[in-house]
């Protein structure tokens, strides 16, 4: 019973390495790893030969994060950092233009403060109520309000 106990032990070790080395890094699919480890060490308690207690370790470690990145896969695609609204506290926000320079900038008064504005790509280069879509570095990229 100890060889059992002590192979036990050894695949709940390295499912908490997985995990701690995940806390470290962020990689969420070494916690489908761990999960399969966690399958190998219940496999062990129920008596089950090494090559089993791998298999479960395999397929179900396996299994766990071919379906993580399955449903990752199906998820919408982030935003772009400078287009995100959680990242920039800007993006969403009302100005007004006056007048538009020739090549598509101008400057703006925001939150108390001068800005540069650029005009997004397919925008009209009209006066009005235009909402920030981007930041990028000191630029507001900006559109017409819908």
């Amino acid at each position: 019973m100890a060889g059992v106990q002590g192979m036990a032990t050894v695949w709940w070790v390295l499912a908490g390495l997985a995990v701690a080395v995940e806390l470290a890094t962020g990689t969420f699919y070494l916690l489908m790893i761990a999960i399969g480890l966690a399958a190998g060490a219940v496999a062990t308690h129920l008596g089950m030969p090494l090559v089993a207690q791998i298999a479960a370790a395999a397929i179900v470690g396996g299994g766990a994060t071919a379906a993580w990145h399955w449903k990752r896969a199906r998820e919408p695609a982030p935003h772009r950092a400078s287009e995100n609204r959680d990242v920039h506290m800007d993006v969403g926000a009302r100005v007004r233009v006056d007048a538009w320079d020739a090549d598509r900038t101008a400057r703006v008064e925001y939150r108390g403060a001068q800005w540069s504005v650029r005009l997004a790509p397919d925008a009209p280069a009209v006066p009005g109520r235009f909402l920030v879509r981007a930041v990028e570095g000191n630029w507001l990229v900006v559109a017409p309000e819908a």
